[in-house]
This record gives structure tokens, C-alpha cells and sequence, in this order.
């Protein structure tokens, strides 16, 4: 396992969960993907992480005394200047949940609702650095915004995060851009043009969950309590699948081929 020291500034760092069963979600999870759920930390409300093979890779929240969860998972993205990320993206149209919140000696964080509607965090590293280990089994694979107005969401990132866009394909019947940032020679994740994909419209991030098997995994996911809403699909991408956990947080599974 390749561990990751560093990561360059606008690239995803870290996901986490914000569920209405913390309990039944660490268990999940854990058993889903051969995670191991951390013990909470009181310091930090209940807030926990999971680790794969001993290398932090998620982490969890439960319901707050004066907010409910919403059962959504959140991508969070590297930056080394949080207050100026902060300033960039409320220029651009974005609207911050509370500003920068130091974590101890681990970081400072921040949650943002992008100008269409999506929900992401920044992260600016101290003594932690986020994810250990991407793209092999039970680590974070791919990043995926669904958004009904494309081109504010290209304008936004790349303004606020500094994404390189490379177009898949740019027609109304199917727009799709991959995006990288300086510093790493891959694409990290890509936006889709919703429109026709969403039928609510709900602007928002989709983490995919890297596995060996796909089938097998949905199967696993299913005996545990999750609900296929779409796929296994063999796709030029890899075979993916969406699914719901049993507190109904969407998350996506992946298979490179």
C-alpha cells in the first residue's frame, strides 16, 4: 500500500459522513469495506474516524444536539491558505456555513454551499493531512459533482480551487468535464451537466468508493442494509454502482477495468 504524504492544493483530502445513526453507520461501513470505525472523540463532538489497514481513509459524525444529520457523505479539498480559499469562493457566489473552524493541531476546516447548490468542505492541513491511501479497494476512487448549471460550477472551482477541465464531452445531450489540479499528472473526478440526469435538480458531490468486485460488493452492501438505485453498469470508466447506506447517505462503488 502506497501511503500518501502530501497533497498538492485543490485536490480532495479528506470525505466525511453525516449520519442519523452513527452507530449503525460505523458498523456498516466497517463491515462493508474492511474499515475500522476509531473511537469517537468527545474533544470534537463525537466526530470519528475509520482507517483501512491502519491509514485514515473516512470519517463520521452523528446528529448534533440542534442539528439532524442528513445522511449525505462531503468531499473535502486541500488548501494551504484557508482564509483566502474562503474569500475567493464567497466572491465567486459561494455561501460559508459558519467560516474556518480550527480542529486542535489537526487543521482548520471550513463547509461551503457552492453557487449552485452543492455542499463542500476545505480543508488546510496542520498535523493531519487527510486521506492516507486513494484508488485501491475500500479507499476514495473519484470525486463527482452533478450540477444543473455547468458552466457556473466549471467558473467556480476553477477560479476557487484552481480545477484544470478536460472536456469528455460538451453537448446538451451529454456534458461531462474531468478535472486535475497542479501538481498531480491525473484527473481526480469530473462534472456532470445534471439537467437531464437529476430530476430534482439537487446540485451535489458523489464520492465513488474504489473495490476489486462491484457485484460482489453490491451484494455485500445489500445484506447489510443498503438499497441498490442503480447499476452494477460497465461503463469505459470501470462498472459502477450507487447505492444508499441504511440511513440513506447515497455513496457510489467502483471498479476499474
Amino acid at each position: 500500500m502506497a501511503l500518501r504524504t502530501s497533497t498538492p492544493a485543490g485536490a480532495p483530502c479528506w470525505a466525511d459522513l453525516w449520519t442519523t445513526d452513527a452507530v449503525g453507520s460505523r458498523r456498516f461501513y466497517s463491515e462493508l469495506f474492511g474499515w475500522e470505525a476509531l473511537e469517537p472523540s468527545p474533544e470534537f463532538g463525537g466526530y470519528w474516524m475509520f482507517s483501512r489497514d491502519g491509514a485514515p481513509v473516512a470519517g463520521g459524525m452523528g446528529s448534533m444536539a440542534h442539528l439532524t444529520a442528513d445522511n449525505t457523505w462531503k468531499p473535502y479539498f486541500c488548501t494551504n491558505d484557508i482564509a483566502a480559499t474562503i474569500g475567493r469562493a464567497e466572491a465567486a457566489g459561494a455561501t460559508s456555513q459558519g467560516g474556518a473552524m480550527p480542529v486542535g493541531d489537526l487543521g482548520v476546516q471550513a463547509v461551503l454551499t457552492d453557487p449552485t447548490g452543492a455542499v463542500f468542505g476545505l480543508w488546510q492541513p496542520g498535523a493531519f493531512g487527510g486521506f492516507a491511501v486513494v484508488g485501491e479497494p475500500g479507499a476514495p476512487d473519484w470525486f463527482e459533482l452533478h450540477t444543473a448549471d455547468h458552466a457556473t460550477a466549471v467558473s467556480f472551482y476553477r477560479e476557487v480551487l484552481g480545477f484544470e477541465f478536460s472536456p469528455v464531452s460538451d453537448t446538451d445531450d451529454f456534458r461531462y468535464f474531468t478535472f486535475g489540479v497542479p501538481g498531480l499528472d491525473e484527473d481526480l473526478g469530473g462534472l456532470m451537466d445534471s439537467r437531464r440526469w437529476v430530476p430534482d435538480g439537487r446540485a451535489h458531490w458523489d464520492i465513488y468508493w474504489a473495490v476489486d468486485d462491484v457485484a460482489a460488493a453490491v451484494e455485500r452492501a445489500q445484506s447489510l442494509g443498503a438499497t441498490l438505485k442503480q447499476g452494477p453498469d460497465d461503463t469505459p470508466y470501470g462498472v459502477l454502482a450507487l447505492l444508499a447506506d441504511p440511513a440513506g447517505a447515497d455513496f457510489k462503488l467502483r471498479a476499474a477495468t
